[in-house]
């Protein structure tokens, strides 16, 4: 599915975008280079909501809060939560 946007730019975004698409560069129009661009800062944000969520596992993991996987996932999940109920004691 197609949608388009209008923005406002300052001249000196225009300025970069124009620099960054055309003859000589790897954007043939303003439209590639913008998708590109929003692309790129998707994946940069994806990338930080995994690193966080990876430093949340290490922390609770320094901090006591794991519970053994012994092949069955419900069982876990609910241990999990029992735990959590008793503040992992």
């Amino acid at each position: 599915m197609s949608s388009s946007i209008n923005l406002s730019l300052t001249d000196e975004l225009r300025a970069f975008i124009d620099r960054s698409c055309g003859d000589g560069t790897v954007f043939a129009t303003p439209s590639e280079f913008m998708r590109d661009v929003l692309r790129e800062k998707k994946e940069r944000m994806e990338a930080a909501e995994m690193r966080d969520a990876i430093l949340e596992g290490y922390r609770d993991l320094i901090e006591g809060r794991v519970v053994e996987f012994k092949g069955d996932l419900r069982a876990s999940l609910k241990e999990v939560r029992r735990r959590e109920k008793r503040d992992w004691e």
